[in-house]
């Protein structure tokens, strides 16, 4: 090919979309160009996923370079880079040199590959090489002695193939939490893999098949094609807090799903004690004042013999109490762990310490995510492509993590409320009159409050309500 053709074809470069590479060095100059090595893609783009260079620099023949820093450097991988700083390329020879060193710790040949299906009371482990041949085997039980068998084994067999070990496990929020603990003080790297990605790789199959050893072979295959993408398990302050506030998100959810399933009883309970008069006492059936009432007074005193009726009420009123109490407890917790992160969430309007406790226990750590854009994907917040040909369109997509989802519409709602964000009714209001629906206005408005809240994880920062966003 000649320099010309290759000039018009690389106005970008990337890395290859693992982040391990081999030693490549490329060679551009504004009227002769060399290329040094195998990587060469008709349409390069940098992209933030891929964790080497942020954004991306362009080379065009009488136009400006411009480039972003290198970030994320990690697993031993050394990026050496040398260029010019926005240098007017006409009629200069401009060479810019990219080299990617690989290490033998960075080559994915050199892994063994765990993938770990965990369950209540036994885990299931599979070692596989690069190519997903399985070598090992073993099922364990959930105790720290199988845990110290397992690592024996899976160090024998990564000596004898002169590889180094990555663990990959499906569940490490619940019944994996104590294997993901020891293997992280072990200093093993652990890998979360996600349930999707593991049903995939069994759909591959031409016979699916489900079965303990089957799951942990996808896990080890999921993470053998994801690598460079899987979130890293780690047992830091900030991610202990989440998973603390995220028990007491569940438990509160739990708490608040029994006290309406008790309201719905009672109201059947007071109408067979009073017929329709119990409304007219109170017009707050469950305040604090109505509920002492009635459990002096069950049933009326025509009623006074029916020991079952006064009962059942008694029991119910009680166990309403003890929720309500119970509640206040957990949003006490909730108060005491915000605090400890340092975070201003509950300035936003609409947003609660519920609500911010529900965002902060999903999102866990704001450094995972590189910008807004990804925060917004992860919660399921981005409209999915669905084209074909010359129709091009985007629907609403029901990926993404749900509950980070749930909470961030309630914020949308409040905000838009009787006593809600002015400029956020101004966005709806402006996003209806441009010909949305209701449901689409709250979908673009939803998007507009993560920006908001990834800008003031990421800072740090209360809401400025007198600040345009």
């Amino acid at each position: 090919m000649s320099s010309a053709g290759l000039q018009g074809i690389l106005h970008k470069i990337c890395p290859p979309k693992d982040q391990y590479v081999r030693k490549k060095t490329y060679w551009f100059f504004c009227d002769t160009v060399k290329v040094e090595g195998k990587h060469c893609c008709k349409k390069p783009a940098f992209s933030k996923a891929h964790g080497e260079l942020q954004l991306a620099f362009y080379l065009c023949q009488y136009e400006q370079i411009d480039y972003c820093h290198l970030c994320n450097i990690r697993n031993g991988l050394n990026t050496d880079l040398s260029l010019a700083k926005k240098t007017k390329v006409k009629g200069k020879q401009l060479k810019i040199i990219i080299k990617y060193m690989e290490t033998k710790e960075s080559n994915p040949i050199n892994f063994l590959y765990v993938g770990v299906d965990v369950h209540k009371d036994q885990h299931t482990a599979v070692a596989t090489n690069c190519f997903g041949q399985a070598l090992l085997e073993k099922e364990i039980n959930n105790s720290k002695e199988e845990f110290e068998k397992l690592v024996k084994g899976v160090k024998t067999l990564a000596e004898a193939k002169n590889l180094k070990v990555i663990f990959g496990l499906e569940d490490t929020s619940a019944y994996g939490q104590r294997l993901a603990r020891h293997l992280c003080q072990e200093n093993f790297p652990v890998k979360v893999v996600s349930p999707v990605l593991v049903d995939r790789e069994r759909r591959k199959l031409t016979h699916p098949e489900k079965s303990d050893s089957q799951d942990a072979l996808g896990v080890a295959k999921a993470l053998i094609s994801k690598i460079g993408t899987l979130p890293n398990f780690s047992i830091s302050k900030t991610n202990e807090i989440t998973k603390e506030l995220k028990d007491l998100v569940i438990d509160r959810e739990f708490l608040v799903k029994e006290q309406t399933r008790i309201k719905n009883q009672l109201h059947r309970l007071f109408h067979k004690a009073y017929n329709s008069e119990y409304r007219l006492k109170f017009k707050n059936p469950f305040a604090v004042r109505a509920l002492r009432y009635w459990l002096k007074n069950p049933v009326p005193a025509e009623l006074k013999e029916s020991l079952v009726l006064k009962n059942q009420i008694k029991r119910k009123v009680r166990r309403l109490k003890d929720i309500r109490k119970e509640v206040m407890e957990i949003e006490e917790e909730m108060n005491i762990l915000l605090n400890q992160m340092n975070q201003k969430l509950e300035t936003l309007n609409g947003c609660g310490l519920v609500s911010a406790s529900s965002v902060l226990a999903e999102i866990k750590n704001i450094d995972r995510f590189q910008s807004s854009s990804s925060l917004a994907k992860y919660g399921g917040l981005c409209p999915k492509e669905k084209s074909s040909g010359k129709s091009i369109k985007h629907i609403k997509t029901k990926s993404g993590n749900r509950r980070l989802n749930k909470a961030i519409h309630r914020i949308a709602l409040a905000q838009i409320g009787r006593q809600g964000n002015v400029y956020g009714k101004e966005y709806f209001k402006k996003k209806i009159a441009e010909g949305k629906n209701k449901a689409q206005a709250l979908c673009c408005l939803k998007r507009r409050i993560i920006n908001i809240i990834f800008a003031m994880l990421k800072h740090k920062t209360a809401y400025d309500y007198a600040a345009r966003c």
